[in-house]
């Protein structure tokens, strides 16, 4: 969860759009600007995003909170809430990646909640009325992740070249926790695209008044940033990391069972985009720097990857997947997933399969050869009968 700037919480009590009667009125003391202008946000791809209200008229106990594309006008306005400011969401019932932006937004007491973020929903977003009077506004930049870089030691790297009008860097934030406890383990971070220059639209605001994200709408379209091909992109970096392990309880376990040939994606019970997940599958480490893959995913992609937000994803997954994974969280081994992926027996399908012919030739063979010492054990048993009957007989005289 994060604020109107990289690194800001904000912690947000009750639910809904309406303030609780028990609760003083912060807002009685916040006066909105007369001029509306809009933070700048930047954040990274599948990252839960939390924009908070920060100014309202008192009077007003209930708010509701709108989006607009960058290029859209007024008039393409819409309302990510109802009227009456109310959305709640159980974070365990987030729709998937790819699902309609209003479906992924919730609102907790007058801050909004955007679940797996994406490029596509940057844009801005205003927090107002019913009757859309406006009081305060976020520029929201979503980036994705276009690379990721094993951290040597060494100093770290330059910014990029400066244009006449603006130069471009990168912006990295903290190291996460290391996603392992025992055995070394990764960090990632991510670092997200700025540029800094005088010539920034007057009306996206931030700290710094020459500093902007990448695809903030305060970035003149002149300076070609939003054209196809030269759009700036995230970065990751990861570097190894080892700690001892405490105590911990067992891990939890389930067992999935899956067809073969379509994209399985394993999640690690009860993460969050914020927690530092890894795999394992046995005793062996998947690691980060060698699967991990962002969605833009390429034909030369790993089939098996870690995305951005700790899946473990199988695009396909074979009869080979199967087997024990095991999840980390937050540093710790949380889970045990013994995972069964099975033949698809359609049509035409299960002979053409190699190990399904296998499987059936070792199943007639081993009929074969019970069906063998059956037929062995039933002729035994009628010549010792035969014996029996034919040989000689003692007759006793009394």
């Amino acid at each position: 969860t994060a604020g109107s700037e990289p690194g800001t919480m904000v912690v947000a009590w009750g639910s809904g759009g309406r303030a609780p009667a028990d609760r003083e009125d912060v807002f009685s003391r916040r006066a909105c600007p007369a001029f509306l202008s809009f933070s700048n946000a930047a954040f990274l791809s599948g990252s839960t995003v939390e924009l908070a209200c920060r100014c309202k008229p008192h009077q007003v106990r209930e708010v509701v909170w709108f989006y607009r594309d960058h290029q859209a006008g007024p008039q393409a306005t819409r309302a990510l809430t109802d009227l009456h400011g109310n959305r709640l969401l159980d974070p365990d019932d987030v729709p998937p990646r790819g699902a309609d932006l209003q479906l992924r937004s919730s609102i907790r007491l007058f801050s909004l909640l955007l679940h797996r973020a994406e490029p596509r929903d940057s844009g801005l977003y205003l927090c107002g009325s019913a009757h859309q009077d406006f009081f305060y506004g976020y520029d929201l930049d979503i980036q994705e992740a276009g690379a990721l870089t094993l951290r040597e030691s060494g100093p770290p790297a330059p910014p990029g070249a400066a244009r006449p009008q603006f130069q471009v860097f990168t912006r990295y934030g903290p190291w996460g926790r290391c996603d392992r406890c025992g055995p070394p383990g990764e960090q990632v971070r991510a670092g997200l695209c700025f540029l800094r220059s005088p010539y920034l639209h007057v009306r996206y605001r931030a700290a710094n008044q020459s500093l902007a994200s990448c695809g903030s709408g305060a970035v003149p379209p002149a300076f070609g940033l939003s054209e196809s091909g030269k759009r700036p992109v995230a970065r990751l970096e990861v570097r190894l990391c080892h700690v001892t392990c405490p105590t911990q309880a067992p891990p939890t376990s389930s067992d999935p069972s899956v067809m073969a040939n379509q994209v399985v994606t394993l999640g690690c019970p009860g993460s969050r985009p914020q927690h530092a997940v890894a795999w394992d599958r046995g005793s062996e480490p998947i690691y980060r720097s060698k699967h991990l893959k962002a969605s833009n995913l390429t034909s030369t992609s790993p089939r098996m990857h870690l995305d951005v937000a700790g899946h473990l994803v199988f695009r396909p997954a074979h009869l080979e997947d199967s087997g024990v994974y095991y999840c980390w969280l937050q540093g710790r081994k949380a889970a045990q997933i013994r995972l069964l992926v099975y033949a698809h027996f359609g049509r035409g399908h299960m002979m053409s399969d190699p190990s399904v012919q296998s499987a059936l030739r070792a199943v007639l063979m081993s009929y074969a050869a019970m069906t063998t010492v059956f037929i062995m054990l039933l002729l035994a048993r009628a010549g010792i009968r035969m014996f029996r009957n034919t040989g000689p007989k003692i007759h006793t005289l009394t």
